[in-house]
């Protein structure tokens, strides 16, 4: 066995149950999933560009691997990741990140869905796969991630993630499908408090929510405890104003007993300009902190940070919607792996640019790599 550098995040994989039976195995687990990995990290978003990788790296990946018959094959690489259990290999993924993220006091943990449009097949009946991440705002990071069933939705999904984190003393923000009592109740016990979004699919809670505000507007909030701060943005030929109050509950509030630990609510307007255009949104939220503008302010702005720094680096930096990949667990799997390859490299500062272009840094330098791995 050859004497290998630490690699934190592969020694996390070294126990993963091989799919394969003894008399296939041409290529051991292990260096499969280094390889792809790499390969991830460095812009191979396919099984074809992953063998491409491995033959251009060959040496260098030698360093450390054992390769007895040298890199596996593109159909390698798809049958395995098609097979590997997707529960253990989220376990190993789990294991990894709780070993290089320590959530702060306060930090944001944001959960919101993505769908992985073209990881389905109409062809044999199969769905597009729904994921639910969990991110820390601060250390933009995915904590973890749960696969929605088909025959179900996020509001059943998000509870399982919710259990696998470790949430004391956080701040967690989810969108209105998972604004829910059961869930609030969820967060509550974890130890953390909630800023959960507020529409319509709860009417009646919406529109007193709505009215009370818009009583607090329209007398100009003489005598109405609250709170408000106010953000201006410009940049690029437009101007954003936002403004954000908060309210507490009290006795007067309705739903205070169906939602554990609630204490205020929140509204968010947006007013945009664009040239000679002005649009104006609101939007509301029930909290389990104090009444304190500045703090719903902190969190919406970090919810927004799972859309703009997960799901749209996902989808522009790793072309995630047009991945075809839809066999077996593979898509889950490679999900997986995109995942890993974000947090290495959002981990990695010395770099001031992009995701994309550390991509290409980390696939023109090893040894940039080698600093994104941990080598």
């Amino acid at each position: 066995m050859k004497l290998r550098p630490k690699i934190t995040l592969i020694d996390h994989f070294s126990k993963l149950t091989d799919p394969r039976i003894d008399r296939t195995k041409e290529h051991l687990l292990i260096d499969i999933v280094t390889i792809a990995i790499c390969a991830m990290i460095c812009g191979a978003d396919n099984w074809v560009a992953m063998e491409t990788y491995g033959q251009s790296k060959q040496e260098w990946l030698q360093q450390f691997l054992e390769l007895p018959n040298g890199i596996p094959s593109h159909d390698t690489f798809a049958r395995v990741f098609a097979r590997i259990d997707p529960s253990e290999f989220q376990q190993c993924f789990r294991d990894w990140v709780s070993s290089i993220a320590q959530l702060m006091s306060a930090e944001v943990v944001s959960i919101d869905g993505k769908t992985l449009k073209h990881s389905g097949s109409k062809g044999i009946g199969k769905k597009a796969i729904h994921l639910v991440n969990a991110w820390a705002s601060e250390q933009r990071l995915v904590l973890r991630q749960c696969k929605v069933d088909q025959r179900s939705n996020e509001i059943t999904a998000i509870p399982e993630l919710i259990k696998l984190l470790e949430l004391t003393g956080c701040l967690v923000t989810i969108d209105a499908m998972g604004t829910q009592t059961e869930i609030a109740q969820l967060i509550q016990d974890s130890g953390a408090d909630y800023c959960l979004a507020l529409k319509g699919n709860h009417k009646h809670l919406h529109e007193e929510v709505q009215q009370l505000f818009a009583l607090g507007q329209a007398q100009d909030w003489q005598g109405i405890p609250h709170s408000f701060h106010r953000t201006i943005e410009k940049g690029h030929g437009r101007t954003e104003i936002r403004r954000y109050w908060t309210m507490a509950t009290g006795e007067f509030f309705l739903d205070n007993d169906k939602w554990a630990g609630l204490q205020s609510i929140g509204l968010v307007e947006s007013v945009r300009k664009i040239g000679q255009e002005t649009t104006t949104s609101k939007r509301y939220y029930l909290n389990s902190f104090a009444s304190d503008a500045r703090l719903l302010a902190h969190a919406v702005r970090s919810h927004w940070g799972i859309e703009n720094s997960l799901h749209w680096i996902l989808d522009v930096a790793f072309a995630e919607d047009d991945s075809p990949i839809h066999s077996d667990h593979a898509p889950e799997n490679l999900a997986r792996l995109r995942q890993m390859a974000l947090n290495l490299l959002s981990q990695e500062k010395t770099a001031k640019i992009g995701v994309a272009n550390k991509r290409l840094k980390a696939a023109w330098d090893n040894d940039y790599l080698a600093k994104v791995l941990g080598i």
